[in-house]
């Protein structure tokens, strides 16, 4: 019988080929979403979407209502930037501890349903710069999950999965097309237009269309304003 996988399911594309990747190394899916009363909510119905079309045995949407700390743009009254993605700069898109968070429920479904490995989509490359997303946090991340967990310390160990971590957006999108995965289920945006349309100036919108260029692909995204073209404003 097949290994199961508990895969963190924001509903964004990365989440969704990750997911898709998981599928295809042989996995069963237990999809985790966390309903953190982020503004860009949108993503929660695309998240049920992509569960349901890769066959996940189970799909828990969990609340946790962030929005009670508050301190990011997405779970704050605070403007969400949409003048580039800006390097070496945390942008105020980032939300305090996110990963940790979310991994750590993970961590916790995996262990009550004897799962072994958690998967998320994180990157180091084609991202907004958030330090939960690189692989020095992972590597501590799995090491906490072996000394905190019955599992781990009685050698039955927990390994934490990034196949995206060295991936452009543009290799993502290739990705998706090859898994025959439809990328238009998926939400990115973190400021939704009126009629359910990605806004296309925001960082998420700027690097997705970034990749479906850059791989030479249709972005199916329907946006309310066009993005800049690949090297302006990026």
């Amino acid at each position: 019988m097949s290994k199961q996988a508990v895969v963190l399911l924001s509903g964004g594309m990365d989440s969704m080929v990750v997911a898709g990747l998981a599928r295809e190394a042989g996995y069963r899916l237990l999809a985790l979403t966390v309903d953190y009363n982020q503004r860009h909510r949108i993503e929660l119905e695309a998240a049920a979407r992509i569960a349901a079309q890769l066959g996940a045995e189970r799909h828990i949407v969990l609340p946790l209502d962030l929005s009670r700390f508050g301190g990011s743009a997405l779970t704050d009254d605070i403007a969400v930037p949409k003048a580039g993605v800006a390097e070496d700069v945390i942008p105020v898109t980032y939300v305090p501890a996110r990963n940790t968070i979310f991994l750590s429920l993970c961590l916790g479904w995996a262990e009550a349903a004897g799962a072994r490995d958690l998967f998320i989509g994180v990157n180091a490359l084609d991202y907004s710069g958030y330090p939960d997303c690189r692989p020095d946090f992972v590597a501590a991340f799995e090491a906490m999950a072996n000394l905190a967990t019955k599992a781990g310390v009685e050698g039955d160990r927990f390994t934490v999965h990034t196949p995206l971590m060295r991936m452009t957006k543009a290799d993502i999108a290739a990705e998706a097309a090859r898994l025959g995965l439809d990328a238009g289920m998926s939400w990115s945006c973190y400021d939704p237009a009126p009629g359910g349309l990605h806004c296309g100036l925001c960082d998420a919108c700027r690097l997705r269309s970034k990749g479906f260029q850059e791989a030479g692909l249709p972005d199916p995204t329907l946006y309310a304003a066009s993005p800049p073209l690949t090297g302006t404003g990026l």
